[in-house]
């Protein structure tokens, strides 16, 4: 009997790996990439010194994802393929699985509507994760569902499970419109009484602190749900769910941020409470994930001593680990982040970026981002981003100063 008339639910793919690598490999590839890996990260282009981070691109929670995507179209060919949102924050990626037949529910304030999804249908989980209440509302329909959520994710449901259970606030760093954050701050719901707060910075954590302690200039009870609401669990008590809190965070944050805030909420919570207090009702686990911070490490090592001239970062405007790396290159050389290659016009030279952190920030254009003269050009990706659209990148820039990148 086939493994989809006696199985609904999948998690670990259905060995078609090898039969859907040629595909990926044919989609994603890129050959200039691969050249510069193999010498060393770095190499020269005429008067351009290309350096390429170490760690860039592709995640294995990425891979798997796509992976899973190709492969469940493979293994039902006869059913509908549904996939809840984006399989991954990269608009070349997502486009590729349409055209694969997969189709997109696409979310409308938030909610996604299954009304048109039934059980004879197959529904992919992208890397993100789902709500408990549309996990719940799909196993309810009774379709197959194909779960690619990343491993690194559902380490921290666990650890929000930990703060739920034992009575703690989880306080999630994170970006509250993000899927990856709801998906989290809807694990509290597995207990009774489950509380969450999601901070977006700095500025927000130091908010929950100021409240915690009554500073001069706390947000008054009103101001401060107002300024939470939508980002806090439903009936959440600022006067009684802030005494005993655990952080955690969305998996692509800057590390140093999210480290930073915990850091700042102990120390607030015990000049609020005591220390004490504080260190029987506070817990912090770094849950950054470890290609998100290998990431971040691997610019930090490409700009010391000597940056790079210029630095492009190649990746969706909404994915947040690619924001916070374009964000991180910023503090030490011209950098720019752009959605894919299309961004760089080799007729004119010019260049369409986003230069903020701000997922929503409008893209600007730049005219003369290149330096005269030889200059080294740095190179890096988001997680979600395939090489192809990185080696497409550095091709159009090889080409507005006329170069031969095959030379």
């Amino acid at each position: 009997m086939p493994a989809e008339a006696t199985q609904t639910y999948f998690r670990r793919g259905f060995g078609l790996k090898a039969q859907v690598a040629p595909v990926i490999e044919t989609e994603y590839h890129s050959g200039i990439v691969e050249r510069i890996r193999s010498r060393g990260y770095a190499d020269h282009f005429g008067e351009v010194t290309v350096r390429l981070a170490k760690h860039f691109g592709f995640c294995y929670g990425v891979d798997r994802a796509i992976d899973y995507a190709y492969e469940t179209r493979l293994q039902f060919p006869d059913k509908r393929v549904f996939l809840v949102g984006e399989i991954i924050h990269n608009p070349h990626v997502n486009h590729r699985i349409v055209e694969c037949g997969i189709e997109v529910v696409s979310p409308r304030q938030g909610v996604f509507d299954f009304s048109n999804v039934t059980p004879d249908d197959v529904v992919i989980i992208p890397a993100f994760g789902v709500t408990l209440g549309d996990m719940k509302r799909l196993r309810e329909i009774g379709c197959v569902l194909v779960d690619t959520t990343c491993g690194s994710v559902l380490l921290v449901w666990k650890r929000v499970h930990g703060y739920a259970r034992d009575g703690y606030t989880a306080v999630i760093h994170g970006k509250y419109a993000h899927e990856e954050s709801r998906a989290t701050a809807s694990q509290v719901t597995k207990y009774p009484g489950g509380r969450y707060i999601i901070v977006r910075d700095m500025a927000e954590a130091e908010v929950v602190g100021e409240y915690m302690t009554a500073a001069p200039g706390a947000p008054s009870r009103e101001e401060f749900v107002r300024r939470f609401e939508g980002r806090c669990s439903d009936g959440f008590d600022p006067d009684e769910d802030l005494g005993k809190v655990g952080v955690a965070n969305q998996t692509t944050m800057l590390a140093t941020e999210s480290l930073a805030i915990a850091g700042r909420l102990r120390g607030m919570m015990a000049e609020a409470f005591g220390e004490a207090h504080a260190e029987e009702n506070f817990r912090s686990f770094d849950t950054i994930c470890s290609a998100t911070q290998e990431r971040q490490d691997a610019v930090l090592e490409l700009m010391e001593d000597h940056p790079p001239d210029v630095m492009v970062v190649v990746g969706g405007y909404n994915s947040s680990n690619t924001n916070h790396l374009a964000h991180l290159c910023r503090e030490y050389t011209a950098s720019y982040h752009i959605a894919d290659s299309a961004c760089i016009d080799t007729a004119t030279g010019w260049i369409r970026h986003k230069p903020e952190l701000d997922p929503d920030a409008p893209e600007v254009v730049t005219r003369e981002w290149l330096p005269p003269g030889p200059f080294v050009l740095g190179i890096t990706a988001g997680a979600s981003t395939p090489n192809n659209k990185i080696g497409e990148a550095l091709v159009r820039v090889l080409e507005i100063r006329g170069i031969d990148p095959k030379r």
